[in-house]
């Protein structure tokens, strides 16, 4: 049986909602409950990618064995098990190199667990960052991230640069040595939370040439050059293969979540 990765690096801001709010935001993305990390629920993955068999006839008989068949004479569950998309990589605004990307020790040891390397992230306190020794993003031994200034304590580990190199084949991924910075996982998870974007919608009243009644409304989005990854699995040897073959069939692109019209969504994904 074959488990696999699947990145997903994010070319445009990116909405999997999880309903209405009472909140600032009426539409915010889903986040888990403890960490309140952004995610993509499994579900929203496999209707992605059932989609890409589903409206293609010729493939329509291999989609039922990947994703399941929900006729009720011939009932049956998917052989491939597509996980959930845990956050690994989030821009943020940085004072030097324009955006930078953080990650945390919580979110790497997911990582290295899900991967299966024998690796352990460094801990660090609130106020510390760990940069590689190519960083384009430092003023001597300090960043300054939003609004936050964090010291450098030491260089990120060549092991832990290495296994991030062959996660994306986007071209933005090439600069990620130089951009790439650990923080803590307090100050990972205040960026997560309150440095997505948020847009306002309306809809005008031609009549009027005001806002159309109940027409307004604010929606949370993840932003663009996010990385999210998947884990694959197969009940069945060679599900993930096809997989992988229909995803290049694609270019290596999905559109994700709401608002695929506005061009909200497009992702960059590999199987690694």
């Amino acid at each position: 049986m074959t488990t696999k990765l699947l990145t997903i690096f994010t070319r445009t801001p990116l909405h999997v909602g999880c309903g209405s709010s009472v909140g600032a935001v009426d539409l915010p993305v889903i986040r888990e409950r403890h960490t309140r990390f952004p995610i993509i629920p499994g579900s929203s993955l496999k209707g992605v990618l059932a989609d890409l068999w589903n409206e293609n006839a010729e493939r329509n008989e291999e989609g039922k064995k990947l994703f399941g068949n929900t006729d009720s004479n011939d009932a049956a569950a998917g052989r491939l098990l597509i996980g959930e998309g845990k956050l690994l990589a989030f821009p943020v605004r940085s004072a030097k190199g324009c955006f930078a990307w953080i990650t945390c020790p919580l979110a790497l040891n997911r990582f290295f667990r899900d991967k299966g390397m024998e690796l352990e992230a460094p801990s660090l306190e609130q106020e510390e960052v760990f940069l590689s020794k190519d960083t384009e993003i430092a003023f001597g031994e300090n960043v300054i991230f939003e609004e936050y200034k964090l010291t450098k304590n030491r260089d990120i580990t060549n092991n832990i640069l290495e296994s991030f190199k062959g996660l994306v084949s986007d071209t933005v991924w090439r600069d990620m040595p130089k951009k790439l910075a650990i923080v803590s996982d307090e100050m990972f998870r205040y960026f997560v939370e309150n440095t997505c974007e948020i847009a306002q919608h309306i809809k005008i009243d031609d009549g009027k040439g005001v806002v159309a009644k109940g027409a307004l409304f604010s929606q949370e989005n993840v932003p663009s050059e996010t990385l999210f990854y998947a884990v694959m699995n197969e009940r069945e040897n060679g599900m993930v293969d096809v997989l992988e073959k229909g995803l290049q069939d694609e270019n290596n692109l999905l559109q994700i979540g709401a608002d695929i019209t506005t061009g909200l969504g497009w992702c960059s994904v590999k199987l690694v």
